[in-house]
């Protein structure tokens, strides 16, 4: 019998979860073996992920021949992959690219991960790592004290235990103050007659809950640059749950979303998401999750904030009036802002202000979303996110910037330098002295 498998794609193919098939073991099953052996054949992903390694041991090992592949050795790629969508950019064999193969590697895992869920249910950690909100008006309840309990080696060797998060995984602190009561304490100033645009704010979880300081940048950058902005109601985007495989949590929060910001995309208003992987789930993956043109009307307005700001550019309208600057900045490229494929807004933006020299860092964190909390992940995330913080370290600057707030998180825990927002970075240029806490990073270690 031949080893080789069909590339096109199977009658199980299917990447949308509105979709029947999507949920049939026995059709994902046969997209797993193609795709799986697709894969191997090509290699080209081999150094993006540590799942791509397992899979090609796993294959060797079996003499070439995925469908001898055992449960567990799948089961393991599927685990290994943490959604960073570096390789969906990568691949030629893509929908993206209208290629027959239809190969989907990252939408594949995810679907791996739901169905295994609906059939086994949804385990406690993964239940509570799902509903970031929850735990985020939870610990700002006391918030000072919820920080200090995640930094007590007693309290995480028990968290360790009970959620299986590494208790040496930094952990963001609460916020003293959210971004929602600091807004009722501060509202947004009144638009001009004119508005240079229309910004709906999706301020997202983590801004809200742990570091509103890009919140309040993006406020005060719009403002400085004659928007409307609103702040809408609005939930989690969803995709630490779709993560996890609960996609009907995901859906529930998805949908919340669209009927409570829709009717402002009507206006004319663009939604700006802080966080690049809310903007890439409430962009693409919405449509994937739930049917209707009003979902594709929604998604079609989702924005970064810095794909807004540098249209404005574009068409003479961007403030380019500095009073101060970084000096030099070292800014790591979240994958989820690379798979949107809009090019690097806040880069550019940021080498606007006078003076300014960007050094890019174009590598993985591995923190992807909740992977790198995972006790079982935890050493492989650093691993592999080596090239990034090296990076970082290496160019030298007096500030860090990255878009991504775990990522932020996890170029903190290996450099001890915790990485300002690119909003932010405008914000402060904006003001005299906006930079006087900017210090040299620690020397790389020798050796």
């Amino acid at each position: 019998m031949s080893k080789r498998i069909e590339s096109r794609p199977t009658d199980g193919l299917s990447y949308k979860s509105t979709e029947a098939k999507y949920w049939d073991r026995a059709g994902l099953d046969k997209e797993v073996e193609r795709v799986f052996d697709i894969c191997h054949g090509c290699r080209l992903c081999f150094n993006l992920c540590p799942s791509f390694p397992a899979l090609f041991d796993a294959v060797d090992r079996n003499d070439g021949d995925v469908r001898a592949l055992t449960a567990a050795e799948k089961q393991r790629v599927i685990d290994l992959c943490y959604g960073c969508k570096l390789c969906e950019i990568k691949c030629p064999y893509t929908p993206h690219d209208g290629h027959e193969f239809q190969l989907d590697f990252p939408r594949l895992m995810m679907r791996a991960k739901s169905v295994n869920a609906r059939e086994n249910g949804v385990p406690l950690r993964e239940r509570v790592l799902g509903h970031p909100d929850q735990i985020g008006k939870v610990g700002t309840l006391t918030p000072r004290l919820a920080t200090w309990g995640c930094h007590q080696k007693f309290q995480r060797v028990v968290m360790e235990k009970m959620l299986g998060i590494h208790r040496d995984k930094l952990l963001p602190d609460f916020a003293d103050e959210t971004f929602d009561k600091w807004l009722e304490r501060n509202p947004i100033p009144a638009p001009p007659a004119e508005p240079a645009a229309k910004v709906a704010l999706f301020p997202t979880c983590f801004v809200n809950y742990y570091n509103p300081a890009p919140g309040k940048a993006a406020v005060e950058v719009f403002a400085k640059n004659g928007c409307a902005v609103k702040c809408p109601k609005q939930n989690c985007c969803g995709m630490p749950a779709l993560d996890s495989g609960d996609v009907e949590f995901a859906r529930k929060e998805a949908r919340a979303n669209v009927d409570s910001m829709l009717p402002l995309v009507r206006e004319g208003y663009k939604i700006a998401a802080i966080n690049p992987t809310c903007s890439l789930m409430m962009r693409l993956e919405y449509p994937n999750m739930l049917a209707g043109d009003d979902v594709k009307e929604f998604s079609a307005a989702i924005v970064d904030p810095h794909e807004l700001l540098y249209h404005l550019r574009r068409t003479g309208k961007f403030n380019t009036e500095f009073q101060s600057t970084p000096g030099t900045v070292a800014y790591h490229v979240p994958c989820h802002l690379k798979a949107q494929d809009i090019g690097l807004r806040s880069r550019d933006l940021m080498r606007q202000i006078p003076g300014v020299e960007v050094t890019t860092v174009d590598a993985c964190t591995a923190h992807d979303g909740t992977w790198a909390m995972k006790k079982e992940f935890f050493a492989l995330s650093m691993k592999w996110g080596e090239k990034a913080f090296s990076g970082m370290l290496e160019a030298g600057a007096r500030v860090m910037a990255t878009d991504c707030p775990l990522a932020a998180v996890q170029i903190e825990q290996a450099t001890g330098v915790h990485p300002m927002h690119p909003i932010e970075v405008l914000a402060r240029a904006y003001q005299r002295g906006g930079f006087p806490d900017a210090v040299p990073p620690p020397e790389p270690a020798q050796g």
